[in-house]
């Protein structure tokens, strides 16, 4: 049975898969958002165990999912790869980043997106709009930080220095890019070149789990955090990670990971209901849910203005 178009349904039931997904603020914001525009909508977050993350059993959940009638999925760390052979097409964006973090199901048939691209560049045209692109250092090139390579080049990133601790990703992440943009240049760093290349870098992008609560730190030494150096950081539990809380008590300008959280969520609920997300709601949604984590004045004063709270209308 052929189902109705997307912005012709009320109904919706959608999921997100992955570890470490427990206490993600999407569900919520995809039902909030859901309830403005008088949907019924039902987002469930799914922890893969360790022995989930294989291609048979990611199938399984995949088909499973199709089978029960799930409209769409997002999928996050650390599956966002490996996903994207189990779908039946991807899209152009998909296929030269090599990583999808949203599944759109219709009439049993898979499709892979990747709103990682679209909300990042989003946000930091937002949080820093005039920020130097002249040298930017990236830290991280699994699914998500290969993403926002594309949206870093697609930005005007002249150069680009992409590290990851597995230099095969970082291979394939300068691949990806290569002729994304005339005269972008994407350099392989070893472990050895990161803290020279931020001697003299404009920004840093850290696409690590570093800081998550399940991988607590800093990806980078504190005295590398000097006033010139923009730092944005794609981890948004918390909200306040290590790396922003130092970068801003050193006089940098940082960008938190709430904006494109937020337009990663409203760009993937678009693709799925076919309705404009109301994105300023959305933004205040986010800030609601993630108060209780804030302590203090300066933070939330901080994450409000790099979330692209206050960018203009």
């Amino acid at each position: 049975m052929t189902r109705a178009p997307a912005d012709a349904r009320r109904s919706f039931l959608t999921g997100l898969l992955g570890q470490g997904v427990t206490p993600s603020l999407t569900p919520e914001l995809h039902e909030r958002e859901a309830g403005r525009h008088g949907l019924r909508y039902v987002y469930k977050a799914v922890e893969l165990g360790d022995g989930q993350l294989g291609p048979d059993a990611l199938r399984r959940l995949l088909d499973a999912a199709v089978r029960l009638g799930f409209d769409g999925l997002n999928v996050t760390h650390p599956v966002k790869q490996a996903m994207v052979p189990l779908v039946d097409s991807v899209t152009p964006a998909v296929e030269a980043i090599g990583a999808l973090n949203t599944i759109l199901v219709h009439d049993g048939v898979s499709v892979g997106h990747n709103t990682d691209v679209t909300g990042f560049a989003r946000a930091f045209r937002d949080g820093l709009p005039d920020a130097d692109l002249a040298t930017v250092v990236l830290l991280g090139a699994g699914g998500a930080g290969t993403a926002v390579a594309h949206g870093l080049v697609r930005l005007g990133v002249q150069e680009l220095w992409a590290y990851d601790s597995r230099n095969e990703r970082t291979e394939a992440l300068a691949r990806s890019v290569a002729g994304l943009r005339a005269g972008a240049v994407v350099t392989v760093l070893d472990e050895a070149d990161v803290s020279p290349a931020l001697s003299t870098a404009s920004g840093l992008v850290n696409a690590t789990p570093v800081g998550m609560a399940a991988h607590p730190g800093i990806p980078v030494a504190v005295e590398l955090l000097r006033p010139a150096l923009w730092v944005a950081d794609i981890v948004y539990r918390p909200l306040v990670t290590p790396l922003v809380e130092v970068a801003t008590g050193r006089g940098c300008r940082v960008l938190s990971g709430a904006g494109m959280a937020v337009h990663q969520a409203a760009d993937t609920f678009e693709l799925i209901t076919g309705r404009k997300a109301h994105r300023d709601a959305m933004f205040r949604d986010f800030d609601e849910m993630v108060a209780v984590e804030i302590q203090s004045t300066d933070p939330v004063t901080t994450q409000r203005r790099t979330a692209g709270r206050e960018r203009k209308r």
